[in-house]
């Protein structure tokens, strides 16, 4: 592996009290390119300045909102995936309300698993789609200062750029819907921010969502 490869690489630290889901998590990631998987206490890896996500079982841990408070206070860098029942709708929009990037049924395979963590690395937020809209309505509950409408101009391709933002496809799916390079659509996206006067792709749904509404399933 080359220098430039191993700095490429993200730490991902996980977090979690049953020996088999650990060993199942920390396996995900083998010879994953860009992650680097480790794992130990809530301290430990907030300590570690290479660690970039947490991923966080908390199945039986009750505390997850005061921990992702705590670690945010210290790290807000840090992107939070969270692991835990699935079908409860309403907290996985309480997680993502809270801030996490991401939330996953504990008993989620591992090619999902990794298909959540790409996505969170590269910006985005993975849910379950059908909840998009409602997450939507929510963050403008929450932040009624943030203008809705999306930018006044948009060409032809940053339109189609927007319509797939706001079905939550990453850069990369943008890229091969619209047969063009993953860096071009990095490069649309930072010039949609712009226009609409925000720094990430969640208040860039929300400025737009008056004209754009996602569905289907992210991921």
């Amino acid at each position: 592996m080359t220098t430039d490869e191993i700095e490429s690489q993200t730490r991902v630290g996980i977090v979690s009290n049953e020996p088999l889901r650990l060993a199942g998590m920390l396996s995900v990631f083998d010879n994953h390119p860009g992650v680097v998987p480790t794992h130990g206490s809530i301290d430990r890896l907030v300590k570690h300045e290479d660690v970039r996500i947490l991923i966080l079982d908390i199945t039986e841990n009750r505390g997850w909102l005061e921990i992702m408070t705590t670690v945010r206070k210290h790290r807000p860098e840090i992107r939070f995936v969270l692991l835990g029942e699935g079908g409860d709708d309403e907290l996985v929009m309480r997680a993502i309300l809270a801030g996490a990037r991401a939330y996953l049924d504990h008993q989620s395979g591992p090619f999902l698993v990794r298909q959540a963590v790409d996505v969170v690395l590269q910006g985005s937020i993975w849910a379950p789609r059908k909840l998009l809209s409602l997450l939507v309505d929510r963050l403008m509950e929450a932040h009624p200062g943030i203008q809705t409408g999306g930018p006044k101009e948009l060409s032809p391709r940053e339109g189609q750029v927007m319509a797939l933002i706001m079905q939550a496809y990453s850069n990369r799916e943008i890229a091969a819907s619209l047969g063009i390079e993953e860096r071009t659509v990095k490069a649309y996206v930072s010039s949609l921010m712009r226009k609409s006067g925000v720094e990430n792709r969640v208040a860039l749904s929300v400025a737009n969502s008056k004209n754009f509404r996602p569905g289907g399933i992210l991921g």
